[in-house]
């Protein structure tokens, strides 16, 4: 018999005085992780099984349990971690590609934690956002530059084709496959609540969102799962999908096992079958290319919706950006490398990609620089976890942001990061009818506007502190952040001070 190097991460604490043995637990954990031993008349569990979703300890009516990490360890070494020791003894037992999901837990720096606001004081008085006029409101899309006239003066203004958000904020792509139908509802009926937007993901719409397409993106990825007339025109934008920032340069998988029968027909593939997303579009080799389909996507749409291009942020994105808002796309969407995702390979997750603070200010100043900022414009994501970070991607340079994670917790995600499993016990990452049937979309779409409602007080406020009343007052001007416990490297890709200046 092999033997198992791999010891459990959590332990299952069970306080046996106060379990009644009602074998919820059981019951709710989709993982086989509880058990009833009937000869003890005792309640056991499997550790080994456990991801720390923590539904069994949110569900238990007595407070019985509790998970814990193991204090099971490793010899240290400050070299060979017990993390990396760990991945190679899965290596050697599976000989195959480690899977994780979710952003990266590795301790890289966080630049909006290393960033201050500015506040009003004496000589630029701070505006009460609970008495005066604050605006949120902002527009996605190419801007007008030119100024011109008709014969009786009137003045000329071309419109193009944009995004009307009452919130700097839209919920990020997520693949109906990868999420559950009632994760899709949830986010489809609080975008348009909101008056935001929220992405399809590159797997398709489903029948039943149709009518939320005044608030949807939809997205065109690399594999084309369902593209067809109709979905490019259910839209209010076309997303074209490059790179995301979990694993930039790689392609899309969603196993076999999510592809049930409602799956298969929104993607338009066989039900069971791995639906696989090429790392590039095959007919994307150059800025040319990208332009043609761009314009072939405003062709098919009759040139009433605005194209963003998503990529992935790396080493030359403002090089790429200045290309993209060359190519005639309406807006770029930059996603950085801590962003979530449903599975990637462990390693391009952990080593591949920049943050999107330093890729959003570096696109930013270059496209300002080549005098082409008005062309797009540009929205932000990839780690983007409050207000505050709100606020400061916006004085960094963005439009908009991207969120995620954020909206996934909301629904009730613990971040177990076993989304590629479909075994999500919350009834998000799953195509379960026995569990996706947990969230509830009356719930959960309540939660998410609460959410960016709260968000949404709370960047008026930093707003008012700093004297601003509008998000385009606030957009790029970076003289309203301060830096802290940075070098004079990373001070000048942001474009700010230091703290005391």
């Amino acid at each position: 018999m092999a033997i198992n190097y791999l010891q459990p991460d959590y332990e299952v604490v069970r306080n046996n005085d106060r379990c009644i043995r009602c074998r919820v637990c059981e019951r709710q954990c989709a993982n086989e992780v509880h058990f009833f031993d009937e000869k003890r008349n005792q309640m056991l569990a499997d550790e080994t099984k456990c991801v720390n979703c923590h539904r069994c300890v949110t569900l238990c009516p007595t407070r019985a349990l509790k998970i814990v990490k193991t204090d099971h360890c490793f010899k240290p070494s400050a070299n060979y971690t017990e993390s990396i020791i760990k991945d190679i003894y899965a290596q050697a037992d599976t000989g195959g590609v480690l899977l994780s999901s979710m952003g990266t837990p590795k301790e890289y720096p966080v630049y909006w934690d290393k960033m201050l606001i500015n506040a009003s004081q004496v000589t630029n008085p701070s505006i009460d956002p609970l008495r005066e006029p604050m605006e949120t409101r902002t527009y996605l899309g190419k801007k007008c530059e030119d100024v011109s006239y008709d014969k009786t003066g009137k003045l000329m203004i071309r419109h193009y084709p944009g995004l009307q958000l009452e919130t700097p904020i839209m919920f990020s792509a997520m693949s109906y496959g990868s999420i559950s139908k009632n994760a899709h509802e949830c986010l489809a009926r609080a975008a348009e609540e909101l008056g935001i937007y929220y992405n399809t993901g590159e797997g398709g719409l489903n029948e039943d969102f149709y009518k939320y397409g005044k608030n949807t993106i939809v997205q065109v990825a690399s594999g084309r799962f369902g593209v067809h007339e109709r979905y490019l025109n259910a839209g209010a934008a076309i997303e074209i999908k490059i790179g995301q920032g979990a694993k930039p340069g790689i392609g899309g998988h969603l196993p076999g096992a999510k592809i049930g029968a409602d799956v298969a027909k929104t993607r338009m593939i066989p039900e069971g079958s791995d639906a696989i997303s090429p790392a590039p579009h095959h007919d994307i080799y150059s800025i040319e290319d990208l332009r043609q389909l761009v314009f072939s996507l405003k062709e098919a749409t009759d040139y009433k919706k605005p194209v963003i291009v998503k990529i992935a942020a790396v080493h030359n994105i403002a090089a790429i950006a200045s290309g993209i808002a060359r190519s005639g796309a309406d807006i770029i969407a930059i996603d950085g490398f801590r962003g979530g995702t449903g599975a990637a390979p462990t390693r391009i997750r952990d080593n591949v990609g920049i943050p999107i603070e330093l890729a959003l200010a570096s696109v930013d100043e270059r496209l300002r620089e080549e005098g082409i900022r008005s062309n797009v414009s540009v929205v932000a994501g990839g780690s983007v976890r409050s207000s505050a970070d709100v606020v400061k991607a916006i004085a960094l340079g963005a439009d908009a942001v991207y969120i995620a994670t954020p909206a996934l917790l909301a629904l009730g995600c613990h971040l177990c990061r076993s989304c590629h499993t479909g075994k999500c016990n919350w009834g998000i990452a799953t195509q379960k009818p026995e569990l996706y049937k947990r969230l509830n979309p009356e719930i959960g779409y309540k939660r998410l506007v609460n959410l960016v409602t709260a968000w949404t007080h709370e960047i008026k406020e930093m707003m008012g502190g700093m004297g601003i009343n509008s998000i385009e007052a606030l957009r790029g001007n970076r003289l309203m952040l301060r830096g802290i416990g940075l070098t004079q490297k990373e001070l000048d890709i942001l474009g700010i001070k230091h703290a005391g200046e």
